[in-house]
């Protein structure tokens, strides 16, 4: 398996990771209008309202970052009893997978950020904040969430934006319960003092943040390995991952192991929220028991993907999936899917009376037996999806020296022809849940096989389809080629 493809089969592994995240959540609202003329009372433009919405930020955005890679996330904050509070819960409840943990305050004022955006540009922002550490009350009921959440999840993800949540008082307090607990920590700092992280696995802090940590020069590669290495041993870290902006990341480990990180980025729209990506995803993937290296990795290019979109947004699983296959793939990653993605365009394939034809196989060493049964399989229907086994599910059913091509060459290769129309790698030993998830009209294998032997043809019988055995190119076989290569 290539080193894409092992990332690639990675992400499955972040889906259900229970993630238990501390910090400062906000509000994030957005005002967006028109600004056609200048104010007569001040020279400021007027803004003619035409919409606003809201979600979440601070920590919140963190949160809203596991939710989408398909982890689990408790989420143990602190709000105002104020109607922007409500507004976070309720935000907060519409997430799947999250289980908020709300210290309600009623002295506070919930954190709420406006932006007024005229188009793109936005001409204002106003804050409305409480910036304090909680009440004793409130510190009390973090702790005991805390406590709590620790047993059931397996990382503490600390989202620090210097609201008050993660004070001085309650972070080592926090630390401890994880240590005690057998739980890594990871946190993205904020201040100039980052002892008040001591014990913790892994900090995130972004160029900026760890030269003003520091007092060090950050300019090249040499200048912040030295600032990290600094920061471990004043600060008593473990490992410290930092954020570069254009210059990609640079993972320090306590082992003394270096590795920088290359940009992944392909056009930057928008870099905020980033950082919450990165944390989301670095902590998800330490949660599913990955190396640190892996997982920056993980993080590294679901960041790329973000910086791509507008606003704080979020990155899908099959997103990071396309972005690790992306450079196997050339021009025919267009047709390659992940299962949703596939859903989508076939529905519009459907809708276009398109009849869906449906074969699978690992096609490793692709010879003129599979091309055959693929244009037969194609003049049979309208449009044609190969599944097709992922390098793990070939290693199982072949044996570990095989796949002989990595999954993206593989899929690279069935891409090229005209015959096939969208590929979809899947992961199990059969395609099963696959055909059950893609409903094909038509279901192809090879006329080696009989209708009873065929898996899901059952099923596509119950929906009217029907299975069609191609004939067979006689004397084709990868197995034998791979046996006349060696010999």
């Amino acid at each position: 398996m290539t080193d894409q493809s092992q990332l690639a089969a990675e992400v499955a592994d972040l889906k259900d990771v229970p993630v238990l995240v501390v910090g400062d959540v906000m509000l994030d609202r957005y005002v967006y209008g028109d600004a056609v003329r200048i104010s007569p009372e001040a020279p400021i433009p007027v803004l003619s309202i035409d919409h606003e919405n809201a979600m979440l930020g601070g920590a919140g955005n963190v949160v809203r970052n596991l939710a989408a890679i398909g982890a689990r996330a408790e989420f143990v904050t602190a709000i105002g009893d104020d109607a922007s509070g409500r507004e976070v819960r309720h935000l907060l409840e519409q997430e799947n997978g999250v289980t908020p943990r709300l210290a309600v305050e009623t002295a506070r004022k919930t954190s709420i950020k406006t932006r007024f955006c005229a188009g793109n540009q936005q001409l204002l922002r106003a804050d409305r904040e409480t910036v304090g550490p909680l009440s004793k009350g409130g510190q009390e009921d973090v702790l005991e969430a805390v406590a709590r959440g620790l047993k059931d999840s397996r990382i503490l993800l600390l989202s620090d934006y210097g609201k008050g949540v993660l004070s001085p008082a309650l972070l080592p307090q926090l630390i401890e319960l994880a240590r005690c607990a057998g739980r890594p920590v990871v946190a993205d700092p904020k201040g100039i003092d980052f002892s008040r992280y001591r014990g913790a696995t892994l900090l995130t802090p972004n160029r900026r943040e760890l030269a003003e940590a520091t007092q060090m020069p950050v300019k090249t590669d040499e200048d912040v390995v030295a600032a990290a290495k600094h920061l471990m041993a004043v600060c008593g870290v473990l490992n410290v991952l930092v954020t570069r902006s254009q210059d990609g990341m640079t993972l320090v480990e306590s082992s003394g192991a270096v590795h920088h990180l290359k940009a992944e980025a392909r056009e930057v729209f928008d870099v905020s929220g980033a950082g919450d990506t990165v944390i989301a995803t670095l902590s998800a993937a330490l949660g599913a028991g990955l190396p640190l290296v892996s997982a920056a990795r993980l993080a590294n290019a679901a960041a790329g993907i973000v910086v791509g979109k507008v606003g704080t947004a979020i990155v899908h699983p099959e997103e990071l999936v396309a972005a690790f296959h992306h450079q196997d793939l050339w021009q025919a990653e267009s047709k390659l899917a992940s299962l949703e993605q596939a859903k989508e365009r076939l529905s519009a394939w459907r809708l276009k009376g398109c009849k869906i034809g449906f074969t699978n196989g690992c096609f490793d060493l692709l010879h003129p037996g599979h091309v055959s049964l693929l244009a037969q399989a194609r003049a049979a229907c309208d449009k044609l999806v190969v599944g097709l086994n992922s390098d793990a599910s070939v290693s199982r059913l072949k044996g570990p020296t095989r796949p002989v091509q990595s999954e993206a060459a593989r899929a690279a290769v069935l891409a090229s022809l005209a015959s096939v129309d969208l590929v979809v790698i899947f992961g199990e030993d059969t395609p099963l849940a696959l055909i059950e998830s893609l409903k094909p009209e038509l279901l192809v294998k090879g006329s080696d096989y009989t209708v009873d032997k065929v898996v899901g043809a059952d099923l596509v019988k119950t929906w009217g389809g029907r299975v069609l055995l191609a004939d067979l190119a006689q004397g084709h076989s990868t197995t034998a080629t791979i046996a006349r290569m060696k010999s």
